[in-house]
Formats: structure tokens, C-alpha cells, sequence
């Protein structure tokens, strides 16, 4: 029986401002090879819990305290990162993954960098034309599909809004940002990832699509799952704010939500929802950062939100 090492993998998110403007970005590991996701092995002589393993780790090697911190999925599969092909006597490695907001400037270590998503799901931005979708991925799932319509053409349409059918185009099915890791298993499924490849100890062929870059193990599946997971709790919890500067625009605010979600919003109808929710409170300042007329600036309001909480507890008691 092979042993078990426990390992901790942190995807540390934060919105920096990039060539095409803001964006989101992921703590990687600058080490001589390729770029990976910051992990480290469960020492229990020294931490009683993993999450202060990890909180302890990050703050000693990237310079970062964190703040908000949530654990994402324990991912032990044997394939993972070449499985059988594993040396004799080489420990299965066990990651628990953990999500986890910073700001690019906190992190201070030098073996700590921030790589774009893009970079790795460069589908998943769709702020802009997705020529990748159209004239990589849709022929290519519509050619997979083909061969068991019945069971693959419902995920494909499902995960990309895409028909499966001969052309691969648009059904009108939406788009749902957090659905990232279905996405991605999609294409792994149909083998147009190179993880699909060399999880099986085979060589990808040399026509494989260049559908972003691989990631050591299955830490491009970690990833995904923090994607998929942030994109789904702006929906009911306020966590944009924890990546955001202390005062802001609502124009800013929105840029922020945008480069999240990967998708272009609605100006008005986010501002409505925005103050609808009760979250901000103005700080009395006005920002010329963007040009043109003065822009009221904000601050998040945790204690208006705590009220508005609350008031709703005592409303669903009464």
C-alpha cells in the first residue's frame, strides 16, 4: 500500500490592473519550472487545524495575511497528475484546496507571483469577442458530441450554451460564470486538455488545441473550483469588497464585478441592484481617476449590511 501525504493548496485570488485594464489574478509559485498554485504539506506537530496551517504558511512565504478563507474540496483521485505512473513507493498526494482573497500589493515573498486566469481559462473571459469558443471549442465539442448525442450534446449545451450539433453554434442558452469546473471537466472529458493526456501516462497529440496553460497535478481542477466558487458567492455575500481598494466608484465597483464574472454588466441595472442592496455608504469624496466629471466615491458598509441582515432574521422569526 502506497503512503498518503496530506498537502495544503491555496488559490489566492486578487484583481490587478492588466494591458486590456483590470483583471483577475492567481498566486502562483515562482520556482524554476513551471508556475503552481502555492502548496505545502500538513505538518500536525505544528498546527492543530489545517486552515491555520495554511494561514501560518502563506503569511511566512508570500508576505500575505488573509483575511477571508474557505475550504474548496479535498481532490485525491489516483489519475491525478499520472497516477499508475507514479515511481514505486511514491506517496499519493491528498490536496485540499482553500480559496482565499488578497490584493497583489500585499504579497511581498519572493517566490510568490500573479498570473492572469486568462492564462490558464482563457475561454472564461468573455468581456470581449471569445474567438477561442467559436472557432476551437464548439467544433471541437460538436465533433465529441457526435458520438453519443444523447448523453454528451445535454453538457455541452449545458456548460457552453452551445447546441453540439454539426456547426457547434449558439442555442441561446446562457452563459453561467460559475459554472468554471464543469466547463473545464468538460473538456477534459473530451480530451482537449492536456491534463486529459497525461493523467493516462500518454502524449498529447501534437494537433491538440492550445486551450490554455496546464497546471502541475490537477491544480488547474483546483483552480477552476475557486473560479467557479467566487463567481457563485457574489450572488449572496459580499465578498467583491474584499478585493477592492477601501474607497471606490461605482464605475469601479462594476469593473471589479465585471473582471470576476468574465462577463460585461448592465451600467444601470447594476447600479439599481447595488443600491437597492444597501451595502455602500458614501465616503463625502469625489475621484477624477477616470477622466470627465467627478465621480462620488464609496466604501463598503459592513455594519448597514449586518443591520440588513438582521432585520431579515427577525422578519422570517416573526
Amino acid at each position: 500500500m502506497r503512503p498518503v501525504r496530506l498537502e495544503l493548496s491555496a488559490v489566492i485570488f486578487a484583481l490587478a490592473e492588466g494591458r486590456e485594464g483590470l483583471e483577475p489574478v492567481v498566486a502562483t509559485t515562482r520556482g524554476a519550472g513551471a508556475r503552481d498554485l502555492p502548496t505545502a504539506a500538513f505538518d500536525p506537530d505544528r498546527h492543530r487545524t489545517l486552515e491555520l496551517s495554511l494561514r501560518d504558511w502563506v503569511a511566512q512565504s508570500a508576505g500575505v495575511t488573509l483575511g477571508h478563507v474557505e475550504q474548496l474540496y479535498t481532490f485525491g483521485d489516483r489519475a491525478r497528475g499520472g497516477g499508475d505512473a507514479a515511481p514505486p513507493g511514491a506517496p499519493h498526494v491528498v490536496s485540499i484546496g482553500y480559496l482565499a482573497l488578497a490584493r497583489p500589493q500585499e504579497a511581498r515573498g519572493p517566490a510568490i507571483g500573479w498570473t492572469p486566469w486568462r492564462r490558464h481559462f482563457p475561454w472564461e473571459d468573455r468581456r470581449r469577442a471569445a474567438p477561442l469558443i467559436d472557432t476551437v471549442i464548439a467544433p471541437a465539442l460538436a465533433a465529441w458530441a457526435a458520438a453519443a448525442p444523447g448523453q454528451r450534446a445535454p453538457r455541452v449545451r449545458a456548460c457552453f450554451g452551445l447546441d453540439g450539433g454539426p456547426e457547434g453554434g449558439p442555442d441561446g442558452g446562457a452563459w453561467a460564470p460559475e459554472l468554471t469546473l464543469e466547463r473545464y471537466e468538460l473538456l477534459y472529458s473530451a480530451r482537449l486538455v492536456a491534463e486529459a493526456w497525461r493523467d493516462r501516462g500518454l502524449t498529447p497529440p501534437p494537433d491538440l488545441p492550445r486551450l490554455g496553460a496546464p497546471l502541475p497535478r490537477d491544480h488547474r481542477r483546483i483552480l477552476a473550483t475557486g473560479i467557479g466558487r467566487l463567481r457563485g458567492k457574489l450572488k449572496w455575500r459580499p465578498v467583491l469588497f474584499e478585493l477592492t481598494p477601501p474607497a471606490f466608484t461605482l464605475l469601479e465597483l462594476q469593473r471589479s464585478a465585471e473582471a470576476v464574472l468574465g462577463l460585461g454588466l448592465h451600467k444601470q441595472n447594476f447600479r439599481r441592484q447595488v443600491e437597492n442592496a444597501g451595502l455602500l455608504e458614501q465616503t463625502g469624496a469625489a475621484s477624477r481617476r477616470h477622466g470627465g466629471r467627478p465621480a462620488a466615491e464609496y466604501r463598503y458598509a459592513p455594519a448597514a449590511t449586518a443591520e440588513r441582515l438582521a432585520a431579515s432574521g427577525r422578519a422570517r422569526r416573526g
